[in-house]
């Protein structure tokens, strides 16, 4: 039977896509052993605002730390969840399920924000809204499966092959940003097939403040459609 392995690296509070993407395979593998990269999705994500679409950001410990993994991040301010919290409350209080989903998604916040490290986070709120969407998906660290030492004397090409091989996968689906990097041909030399994942085809959904914006994190969804969320990942 094929197995299709999705991995990659968390994200704080990811758009439908990234979910999409989780719940189109077998298993997950969180790649946070990589370096982490500023000015990235992993510590911060957008969200609308009457002013147009906001950064939701987590301070991070990175001055002078260049070459720190994701999963070596920390967080600078500890209150970072009550902040990001009173922006969420002004921009989505008239959404028609914020009585409903923010005391979830502001006890996530504030639970989740007890933790002292970014990539930490990043699996709590991951894990939950996938539970909320009804994503079933096995999720796993890399170094779950390989010595974190093995992962980085691996090349990319080379620790992605590892990883599928460990869960015994035969198909990687990776996300279109992949395709400047990634070797088809090893990956086949591997008797593993690559597919890209598209991001095309969502349905629009009832949003705040104006016209549609598809790009922003799942809390827009999750507040704007409730129950109703999991049909608006399936493209049309």
């Amino acid at each position: 039977m094929s197995k299709t392995v999705v991995i990659t690296q968390s994200n704080y509070l990811p758009w439908r896509g990234y979910f999409d993407l989780l719940r189109s395979a077998d298993d997950v593998v969180l790649l946070d052993s990589v370096q982490y990269t500023r000015r990235d999705w992993r510590n911060r994500n957008q969200i609308r605002t009457p002013q147009g679409s906001a950064w939701l950001t987590i301070p991070v410990e990175a001055k002078g730390r260049y070459l720190q993994a994701i999963d070596e991040t920390r967080i600078a301010e500890p209150d970072w969840a009550r902040k990001h919290r009173r922006t969420i409350e002004l921009a989505y209080r008239n959404a028609v399920f914020y009585g409903e989903v923010g005391p979830w998604l502001f006890d996530l916040l504030e639970h989740a924000s007890r933790e002292p490290c970014l990539s930490v986070v990043n699996e709590r709120i991951i894990r939950a809204v996938c539970d909320l969407l009804g994503i079933r998906t096995r999720i796993q660290r890399c170094t779950d499966l390989i010595p974190r030492e093995k992962l980085r004397a691996f090349g990319a090409n080379e620790r992605l092959i590892a990883l599928a091989k460990a869960l015994g996968a035969d198909r990687y689906l990776s996300g279109p940003a992949a395709r400047a990097y990634l070797s088809i041909d090893r990956f086949g030399a591997n008797g593993i097939e690559v597919a890209w994942m598209s991001y095309e085809g969502y349905p629009t959904y009832p949003q705040l403040w104006g016209g549609f914006e598809p790009r922003v994190s799942i809390l827009d969804l999750l507040l704007n459609t409730g129950p109703e969320a999991p049909r608006y990942l399936a493209k049309q």
